[in-house]
């Protein structure tokens, strides 16, 4: 896969499609903030598991695919149970090779009434080519995306499910993003020159809601793999600083350090990208880093290994716990 550089006002190295990252410097946070005590429901990781194995029971969610029209479905009427605000945004937009693909924004709202409002986000669709599987055999091959995709959603699922009965005081959007992951292969070149996160760049150019704003947001990516870590990764820290650390303060707080590293990485190119430049809402990514991969990844990312094999609860519920504080302590 191809470096790209994009500029803003300094030069960030960003590489493809939430993809390949630079290790930068390590820093160490000298404050120590204080946080007010708030009550978060349980999270319950293992339905969450449960509704991440469910979307793959359908196979790969790539679009125009039976599987991914299976799941959308599954996934939509999930969300009305628990939602009396769910909006359904279809779309089609040109793929890298020039394939105009369908895609669902599907967004699930709490206290739709309030102007105070976050997101939490993730995407929904599984990549269609296995092109950092070992075997080169598998390199067209559909991955299952268990922790790639599945696992984010199936986080804010359970979300969903607790917010129905009892929900912070913030209005918060839950969005999940279509056609993240059909960028163009390795070894193959692009018609376009963003052609990945296809589903945030339409919803950041049409929200859902005329004239949506939200004070922040959150993208999960990757976000379920044994022992995973997550560092502070350039894109994030440009965008959106002070919302990443309050993040990370908050999961140290939590005692989750281990997992929240402050170890600065190199940007990626993500959903919260788009949603940064187009929407201009400070957002950021949580996203496991490996520096001992080739990828900068978890070690079965767009293989066929990504499987719910590879998922890991108390992972999920370190990420879950953190971001439902972050919602229960907006006023």
């Amino acid at each position: 896969m191809t470096k790209k550089i994009l500029i803003f006002a300094v030069a960030i190295f960003i590489f493809v499609s939430c993809k390949q990252n630079n290790q930068q410097n390590t820093e160490t946070q000298t404050e120590k903030p204080v946080f007010k005590k708030v009550e978060i429901p349980l999270f319950n990781a293992d339905s969450a598991y449960y509704f991440t194995e469910k979307q793959l029971s359908f196979g790969p969610r790539v679009p125009n695919t039976k599987p991914h029209q299976q799941c959308a479905a599954y996934l939509v009427s999930f969300f009305k149970k628990y939602s009396k605000d769910v909006v359904v945004q279809e779309f089609q937009s040109k793929a890298w090779n020039g394939n105009v693909l369908n895609g669902k924004n599907i967004i699930a709202s709490f206290n739709p009434e309030s102007n105070n409002r976050i997101f939490f986000a993730a995407h929904w669709d599984s990549r269609p080519y296995a092109d950092y599987d070992p075997d080169e055999k598998n390199h067209r091959k559909p991955i299952p995306g268990a922790n790639d995709g599945a696992a984010g959603v199936g986080i804010l699922m359970e979300i969903a499910r607790l917010f129905s009965t009892q929900a912070p005081k913030v209005g918060v959007d839950l969005i999940l993003f279509d056609l993240e992951d059909y960028g163009e292969p390795r070894g193959e070149k692009s018609q376009l020159e963003d052609a990945w996160c296809l589903g945030s760049q339409y919803w950041a150019q049409n929200p859902h809601k005329p004239a949506y704003m939200a004070k922040y947001g959150i993208l999960l990516d990757m976000v379920a793999a044994r022992n995973a870590v997550f560092t502070m990764e350039n894109t994030s820290m440009y965008y959106a600083p002070n919302i990443m650390k309050m993040v990370w303060d908050i999961a140290a707080n939590l005692g989750y350090a281990n997992y929240f590293s402050t170890e600065k990485t190199g940007g990626l190119i993500d959903d919260h990208l788009y949603v940064n430049k187009l929407a201009k809402i400070p957002t950021i990514d949580i996203v496991h880093h490996d520096p001992t991969t080739i990828s900068g990844f978890f070690p079965y990312w767009h293989t066929m290994k990504d499987d719910m094999s590879n998922i890991d609860k108390p992972t999920m519920t370190v990420v879950a716990n953190t971001i439902l504080t972050v919602a229960f302590m907006e006023e």
